[in-house]
C-alpha cells in the first residue's frame, strides 16, 4: 500500500534486514532519512564499529561489575581485580577515541593529542589517590609509568621491529632531544634527594624545604615542557614532520576513521567518568590488598598500575615497529613518558599544593637511583639512531630486574640517600 494514513507491514522487517544483512544493494538503516530511523541505526553502528576495533574491548563486562563490586562493598581483593580489568578496555577505548578525534590533526599534532589523553588513566587514578592522600601511590605510578615507557614498550619496539628487520633506522635528533629532557627530569628527582639528606643533619625543617624545592622544581618543569612544545610545534617543526613529508609522495590518503569529531569528544567524557568511577573503587582497595595479598603499594603503583594505563598504547607502539615507522614508536614511547616527567608528575605537585597535600619531587632513593640509571641505559641505545633485536631485548632484561626488585622492596625501608649519591658519583667518575 501506498497509503499516507497506513504503513506497510513488512516496512520494519525490511529496516532490520537491510541493517543486519550485507547485501550491496540494500543501503545501512542509517542512511535512512527518516530521522527517527537514522539516528538510532547510526548509533548502534558506531557503537559496534567501535567495539570490534580491538578484542580487548571483551573485558568491558568488568566495567559494571567493578562498578557494582564497589558499591555494594565486595571484598577488596574483588573490587581491585574488577576494576584493575574493568581500566585495561577504558584505556583502549580512550586511546581509540583520541586517534580518531586526531585524524584531521597531522601527524605533529595528532601524536601529542594521543600522548596527552593517553596519559589520561594515569593522570585520573593519580588525582584519586592524591585526593585521598596516597602520595607513595602517586609517586610509584608517575615512576611506573615512565619506567613501562622507556624500558618495556621501548623494548618490546625494539624487539618486535628487530625481529622482522635486521636494523632500523629513526630520527636520532628528535629522540635525542627527547632523552635528553628526560635527563633533565631524572636530575629534578636526584636534587631534592640530594638536599633531605644533607638537611637531614641540621635542625631545620627537612619537610617544609623540600616542599618549597618541589614547588619551585615543578613550576620550572612546566615552562620546558612549554617551550618543548614550541620547539616541536613552530620553530623547529621540520624535525618533528621529516616523516610525515617523507610518506606523502603525492599518494597522500586521508585515513579511515569511525567517530566524527563530535561523537569522539563525547566518547572521550563518557569513557573518562567511567575510567574516574573504576579509578576511585580500585585506590580505595589498595590498602586492604596490600595488607592481604602481602604487595607492597609501591609494586602495585610502578608496575601494575602503569601496565592497564599503558596497555593500549604498548599495543600501537609494537604496530608500528613492525611497520618499521621507528619515528612513530619512539615518539609513543618515550613521548608519553617524558609528557609523564615534565608535564603529568610538576602538574600532581601543584595540584597537591592546592589540594593541600605534601605531593613533592622527593622519591625514594632507590627509585630515584633506578629512574637515572634507566634514563642513561636509553640515553645509551638511542643515540646512533639505530636499533636491532638485541638492544630491545636489553631494555627488557632491564625492566624485568627492576620490576623483580621493587617486588621484594618494602614499603617501610629506609632512604639511605648518602650511598645512592655516593654510587651516581663513582658512575660519572668512571
Amino acid at each position: 500500500m501506498e497509503g499516507n494514513g497506513s504503513a506497510d507491514p513488512t516496512e520494519s522487517t525490511g529496516l532490520l534486514s537491510r541493517a543486519l544483512s550485507g547485501r550491496s544493494d540494500a543501503p545501512p538503516a542509517y542512511e535512512d532519512e527518516r530521522l527517527y530511523v537514522k539516528w538510532p541505526a547510526y548509533t548502534l553502528h558506531v557503537i559496534m564499529a567501535t567495539l570490534m576495533t580491538n578484542y580487548v574491548n571483551v573485558l568491558l563486562v568488568f566495567v559494571p561489575l567493578g562498578i557494582i563490586a564497589g558499591a555494594l562493598g565486595w571484598s577488596p581483593t574483588a573490587v581491585f581485580i574488577l576494576n584493575f580489568l574493568a581500566i585495561i578496555p577504558l584505556a583502549a577505548l580512550l586511546s581509540f577515541a583520541t586517534e580518531e578525534l586526531s585524524v584531521k590533526l597531522g601527524q605533529t599534532l595528532g601524536g601529542l593529542l594521543n600522548a596527552t589523553f593517553g596519559n589520561a588513566v594515569e593522570l585520573i587514578v593519580s588525582i584519586v589517590a592524591l585526593k585521598d592522600g596516597e602520595i607513595r601511590i602517586v609517586q610509584s605510578s608517575m615512576l611506573g609509568s615512565i619506567l613501562s615507557n622507556i624500558l618495556l614498550v621501548l623494548g618490546c619496539c625494539f624487539l618486535a621491529g628487530g625481529i622482522k628487520y635486521k636494523e632500523q633506522m629513526f630520527n636520532s635528533t628528535v629522540a635525542s632531544t627527547m632523552s635528553s629532557l628526560m635527563a633533565v627530569a631524572s636530575a629534578s628527582l636526584i636534587i631534592p634527594a640530594t638536599l633531605y639528606n644533607v638537611l637531614a643533619r641540621s635542625k631545620t625543617s627537612s619537610e617544609d624545604e623540600i616542599l618549597i624545592l618541589s614547588h619551585g622544581t615543578a613550576v620550572i618543569l612546566l615552562v620546558l615542557y612549554v617551550l618543548y612544545l614550541f620547539f616541536q610545534l613552530k620553530t623547529h617543526a621540520n624535525l618533528f614532520d621529516e616523516e610525515e613529508q617523507g610518506d606523502g609522495d603525492g599518494d597522500k590518503q586521508e585515513e579511515p576513521h569511525i567517530l566524527t569529531p563530535w561523537a569522539a569528544g563525547i566518547a572521550l567524557v563518557v569513557i573518562t567518568v567511567f575510567v574516574a568511577v573504576c579509578a576511585e573503587y580500585l585506590v580505595g582497595s589498595i590498602d586492604s590488598i596490600v595488607e592481604t595479598a602481602h604487595i607492597s603499594k609501591t609494586f602495585i603503583g610502578l608496575v601494575l598500575l602503569p601496565i592497564v594505563g599503558n596497555a593500549a598504547e604498548h599495543v600501537t607502539a609494537v604496530v608500528v615497529a613492525m611497520k618499521n615507522k621507528m619515528d612513530l614508536a619512539i615518539g609513543v614511547a618515550i613521548g608519553s613518558s617524558m609528557q609523564i616527567a615534565l608535564l603529568v608528575t610538576p602538574f600532581l605537585v601543584i595540584l597537591g599544593w592546592i589540594m593541600g597535600q605534601p605531593m613533592t619531587l622527593h622519591f625514594e632513593t632507590f627509585e630515584t637511583v633506578v629512574f637515572f640509571l634507566s634514563v642513561l641505559v636509553v640515553n645509551y641505545l638511542i643515540q646512533d639512531g639505530k636499533s636491532n633485536y638485541l638492544e630491545g631485548a636489553m631494555l627488557l632484561g632491564t625492566y624485568i630486574i627492576i620490576a623483580l626488585a621493587f617486588y621484594v622492596y618494602p614499603d617501610e625501608a629506609g632512604d639511605n640517600v648518602i650511598h645512592a649519591v655516593s654510587a651516581i658519583t663513582n658512575l660519572f667518575r668512571s
